[in-house]
């Protein structure tokens, strides 16, 4: 069958993103009794018609051609009758308008490689560590993607006083390379509300930078020390409530501090961070004034920005940061201020980032509050913070996005538990759960029998439609996401295995964990090789490797890489704040699905490094 894919439109925004010039991501899979499952990228700049020829070189033989004709309806092929008692490397060529174009990247498989679909990293884990949050970017200009990982130590939660060990941050090449340590040092405090980092091109040279907050004795990927290596800002309780804070960019490839800044907001009056009305209790310890979140948006519609972000119970406040030129600067502040603000109180576990009113620039989801592109209040809808947050084109018969969510109902206050809500307007589409908190909550399609997404939460006993009408018993696992088998409906990830609505168990990670605790979230899920479906990646239980897990159900659909849709890939950016929460796209994705509009992208030029 012809895939609808080829019908992808191309918008035409006011300026094109730039975004990762990326290789096809070639991935190949041993599956035993001869069968090698074989996957690559289709392009965000590809043209619709684009088809492919793939290629085995086997034992220094010329390469074969393995399909008869052009492939045109996917980006996968399952080869077989394949000797692997030899090495055997696979690469495709693009076909255009009849004419074969120039091969890609080759992936090679071992001699009698294992049967396993997983690659492997070999970490360097220091003692009493453990890897935890992951993200990905192109540290070094060559197309292919490298994991800057968390190596977590002793952490503490903002309300809890002890002290923490020292937040480490590696750079990892998929063969296992380290290119560099940071370390944050003893005055960033280790747990999910501090240590939040940012991984994106800020500057569209090709080469991802990494931005995170910092302070005295930060080590760079060079042993060089940010501010006073003597300085102890630690109080007795552990915390750190005051001293210098600082944002800083690191090079990618080296790791080096590229510059610095004084992190934006500073404290302030540490009792200014509260809750209900901008006060409430247990607020000058550091509660909430050390609440932070982070993410990356086109808000220029060019190239991204970081956000670095302060308090949602209360006070909000969001940086937008440039990196151009080799020089920091920040392009605005949006500061909720208090509690006569209707902004104050609005924020979240975590934040999106999406172009709600189509202009090509992108805004802040910021909880129950969108803020423009530039830095001012867009609206709010009142509903007050809450911990999971899910924005896409949930529903297909309403035009643009759409925001669902979970919400806390805090001392003296009342509201719903869950709400859906226009991302463009703010006009609220559903509520339930009134008077309640749900402390977790999802909203995607993974029901083929009902059009548009569903949405499920804690209290929701059941599966709902966008109508708030139960549409089925006993909800499904509200940890996470991801795009696994064939079809076009999504799978539920939770801790190490992959369950499909309906259905039960598809995969499941043998001899990994998952991280955080009963969020059960994984180090990451993207689509970061083959097709457009999304990888794993998690923990070995002894904590000595890395394993990126990819699927070998072949599929009929095609579609470009997610990674080139811009929100998809401001989402890989802030997965790994706070309470992480699995990324959308800009476009509803399902089996009733219509043609979706490409948005459009400039990739960034490949820098070789001199």
């Amino acid at each position: 069958m012809f895939s609808i894919f080829f019908l992808l439109l191309v918008r035409l925004a006011p300026a094109q993103r730039m975004i990762e010039n990326l290789d096809r991501g070639v991935i190949a899979i041993n599956q035993g009794e001869g069968k090698v499952y074989v996957g690559w990228r289709m392009f965000g700049t590809d043209p619709a018609d684009i088809a492919f020829n793939l290629y085995r070189a086997s034992g220094g033989n010329a390469p074969v051609k393995l399909n008869k004709a052009p492939i045109t309806e996917s980006t996968n092929f399952v080869d077989e009758g394949v000797d692997l008692g030899q090495p055997s490397s696979y690469f495709v060529k693009p076909v255009l308008k009849g004419k074969e174009k120039g091969k890609s990247e080759s992936f090679t498989l071992a001699a009698k490689a294992p049967v396993q679909q997983y690659l492997s990293i070999t970490l360097q884990t220091p003692a009493g560590y453990t890897p935890n949050d992951a993200s990905v970017g192109d540290l070094d200009g060559d197309g292919t993607y490298e994991v800057i990982l968390h190596q977590a130590g002793r952490g503490r939660d903002t309300p809890s006083n002890g002290f923490t060990d020292e937040p480490i941050f590696q750079a990892y090449k998929l063969d296992g390379t380290l290119l560099w340590t940071i370390n944050l040092g003893k005055n960033i405090r280790e747990g999910a509300h501090y240590t939040q980092f940012i991984v994106v091109d800020m500057d569209g040279d090709g080469i991802a930078e990494f931005a995170c907050k910092t302070a005295d004795g930060t080590v760079d990927g060079q042993g060089k020390v940010i501010g006073n290596a003597e300085a102890d800002w630690r109080d007795a309780n552990g915390k750190i409530l005051q001293g210098p804070e600082y944002f800083t960019v690191f090079n990618g490839r080296t790791g080096a501090a590229l510059a610095t800044a004084d992190y934006l907001p500073g404290r302030g009056n540490l009792c200014g961070w509260g809750g209900v009305g901008g006060n409430g209790g247990n607020d000058c310890d550091g509660n909430r004034a050390d609440r932070f979140v982070a993410g990356a948006a086109y808000l220029d519609g060019k190239l991204p920005s970081v956000l670095m972000c302060r308090g949602y119970y209360g006070r909000s406040v969001i940086a937008a940061w440039d990196y151009r030129n080799g020089k920091l600067s920040t392009r605005w502040v949006f500061d909720s201020q208090d509690g006569g603000n209707p902004y104050s109180g609005m924020g979240n576990h975590g934040l999106s980032i999406a172009d709600v009113d189509d202009d090509g620039k992108d805004e802040i989801i910021y909880g129950a509050m969108v803020v423009d592109d530039n830095g001012k209040g867009l609206f709010t809808t009142g509903l007050r913070h809450g911990d999971a947050l899910h924005v896409t084109d949930l529903d297909p018969s309403r035009p643009g996005l759409e925001v669902f969510g979970v919400h806390e109902n805090e001392e003296h206050t009342s509201g719903p538990g869950a709400a859906l809500y226009d991302a463009k307007t703010g006009e609220i589409l559903w509520t339930g759960l009134d008077g309640k908190d749900a402390g977790r909550g999802v909203a995607a399609d993974i029901d083929p029998d009902n059009p548009g997404a569903e949405m499920w939460f804690s209290g929701s006993r059941g599966l709902l439609n966008l109508k708030g009408e139960r549409i089925g018993d006993n909800p499904p696992s509200t940890n996470f996401l991801v795009w696994w088998d064939g079809d076009l409906t999504r799978e539920l990830l939770d801790g190490n295995h992959i369950d499909k609505y309906k259905v039960g168990r598809l995969f499941t990670a043998e001899g990994c964990v998952s991280n955080n605790g009963t969020k059960s979230t994984p180090a990451l899920s993207a689509d970061i090789l083959g097709d457009w479906r999304e990888e794993v990646i998690l923990r070995t239980k002894d904590n000595k490797e890395l394993r990126i897990f990819t699927t070998t159900i072949p599929t009929a659909h095609r579609m470009p890489t997610l990674m080139h849709d811009p929100q998809y890939r401001m989402a890989i950016a802030w997965q790994n704040v706070a309470y992480n929460q699995p990324p959308h796209p800009s476009f509803y994705i399902s089996e009733d699905m219509e043609p979706a509009k490409r948005k459009a992208v400039k990739l960034t030029r490949i820098k070789k490094e001199k």
